[in-house]
């Protein structure tokens, strides 16, 4: 299929699935809430290096509630990856989809809408299929990740104070968008001391290599599928994701890349001068580790996983007066947090609270140098389109683009305080001598219109 009939087959693909802008009077309704792929605009999308067919068949299935043989809840990609809010999850979506459904079931009392399913209800554990409470889905946008609980790792019941029975821990996290995949991902520089993926991937915390990975997760444990999911479904969810892109700039920088290139073309065109001024601010403050076309790849010294001091509870310096200081976590977020006794490598026990141990929980290495130790650490996401991304991190802990930059003011503040005497890390120095990354509030602005225009 040449790329140029891309459009007209996915349309016919769509046909029994999608009514693409179409107005209120002609979209059909009925028990279940409408799809938001009425604002998904098939104007840009092209073949690029992936094939036609794969990519139309994988835009079909990512819309598909009912995924021919594999009997799942209902949801499907599309539920949380919505395509009018770039392919991510935002709170104010999901309230608003709430809303919605309430109003409807007014009408129709059997109405319904996939996304708010028991397995991301907050008493989902206590209630099974009649848990209904979705605080963390309706409040904070993240849904429920769960893992098995390293060997060396226990959950300390916050009612006894002891270690507990648990094997497994549930984590709350935000749903990132699936645009710019295709330059972002795992590569092949820098590596982690160790795995798994070493050097980066997918998902926040980079536990998964491949979109084909990545898609059989998101089947099995938010779509709850019961059936085998078909290879070629999950080659056919990665085709069409890497054809997603948040403009045609960076579809030509991965279209570069691809190929070899040399030298890649510069994607930050048409700057005027307060962005231009931004740009310098950003490659000085940020490009060490949000480096690479991908904007995604720490830079050598800088290592490749960070505890960015997001989780719950925020680090507080005890020092009078404070020398950095991180607004409290809100109470819809600081309940999320839950206490763990670490065995480490000499037998010591020692207790670390977050609510979010990152890639912790995928190898049980705590207790080493801070740097190099798994605790909080998660992976470099990409930075292209974020000015439509919002909220942001890894918990939707900051509403805007401000409170971002605002938190790396302050963390840039705590690495230099809890810097030992002597040592200047890479990650806030340019020369190994001085603390000179951080952005001053007279940079505030640039730095901000500029990662406005990404």
């Amino acid at each position: 299929m040449k790329a140029q009939s891309l459009l007209l087959a996915c349309c016919l693909t769509l046909g029994s699935t999608l009514l693409m802008k179409a107005s209120p009077a002609e979209r059909p309704r009925g028990p279940q809430d409408h799809h938001d792929e009425s604002e998904f605009s098939l104007e840009d999308l092209r073949c690029g290096a992936e094939p036609c067919d794969a990519v139309a068949r994988g835009l079909r299935a990512f819309f598909d509630r009912n995924l021919d043989g594999l009997a799942g809840n209902g949801r499907a990609c599309s539920d949380c990856h919505m395509a009018k809010n770039s392919f991510q999850l935002s709170p104010a979506n999901v309230e608003a989809r709430f809303q919605r459904l309430q109003s409807r079931r007014l009408r129709h009392p059997d109405a319904d809408d996939p996304l708010f399913r028991p397995i991301d209800a907050d008493d989902f554990r206590t209630s099974g299929e009649q848990a209904s409470d979705f605080s963390n889905l309706r409040q904070n946008g993240l849904v429920r990740i769960t893992f098995p609980l390293p060997s060396n790792i226990k959950l300390i019941d916050p009612v006894t104070n002891a270690p507990s029975a648990e094997t497994f821990v549930d984590l709350w996290r935000a749903v990132p968008s699936v645009n710019n995949v295709a330059l972002t991902g795992p590569d092949d520089v820098n590596p982690w001391p160790r795995g798994p993926n070493e050097f980066g991937g997918y998902q926040l915390d980079a536990r998964v290599t491949t979109l084909q990975e990545q898609a059989l997760g998101a089947l099995t444990h938010h779509a709850q599928i019961q059936g085998a999911a078909p290879p070629q479904l999950l080659d056919d969810l990665s085709s069409f994701q890497r054809v997603l892109f948040t403009n045609h700039r960076v579809r030509e920088l991965t279209d570069a890349v691809r190929a070899g290139a040399a030298p890649l073309p510069d994607p930050d065109v048409h700057l005027d001068a307060l962005e231009e001024q931004g740009k310098v601010v950003f490659v000085r403050a940020c490009a060490q580790c949000h480096g690479g076309p991908g904007q995604s790849t720490p830079q050598a010294p800088v290592i490749r996983f960070h505890d960015i001091a997001t989780q719950c509870p925020a680090p507080v310096d005890t020092a009078t007066p404070p020398r950095f200081v991180f607004p409290p976590c809100p109470p819809q977020l600081a309940r999320n947090a839950r206490t763990y006794e670490i065995t480490l490598a000499n037998g010591t026990k020692i207790r670390r609270t977050s609510s979010d141990p990152g890639r912790a929980l995928l190898t049980g290495f705590v207790g080493g140098l801070p740097a190099q130790d798994d605790w909080n650490k998660l992976d470099m996401p990409g930075l292209r389109g974020i000015a439509d991304t919002a909220p942001y991190f890894h918990n939707n802990s900051a509403a805007t683009l401000e409170d971002v930059v605002d938190h790396y003011i302050e963390f840039f503040k705590r690495v230099q305080t809890n810097a030992p005497p002597g040592v200047v890390p890479p990650a806030v120095s340019t020369d190994g001598v001085h603390f000179d990354r951080r952005p001053t509030l007279e940079e505030r602005a640039a730095l901000l219109a500029y990662l406005r225009k990404l």
